[in-house]
């Protein structure tokens, strides 16, 4: 259970593609998702419950943090 919640603290680090606090959410929590779920099937829990706690982490990890914390660059779809 340790290495479920190490893995949805390192989505908050890198829950931070993008400028504005929409960008760094929605970035935010597709990174949470897509970890959340790997880390739940590495630990033969359910990933869709994964991906929806990862995704939660994550978008709150991207709303709470701003460019200057951590920058990853423009998202995706800008």
């Amino acid at each position: 259970m340790k290495k479920y919640f190490a893995i949805l603290a390192l989505t908050m680090v890198v829950a931070s593609c993008g400028t504005s606090k929409t960008d760094r959410a929605l970035s935010g929590g597709g990174i949470g998702a897509a970890v959340g779920a790997a880390g739940a099937a590495v630990l033969d829990k359910d990933p869709l419950a994964g991906a929806a706690i990862g995704g939660a982490v994550g978008a709150a990890g991207g709303a709470l943090t701003n460019e200057n914390d951590v920058n990853l660059g423009n998202p995706i779809w800008k």
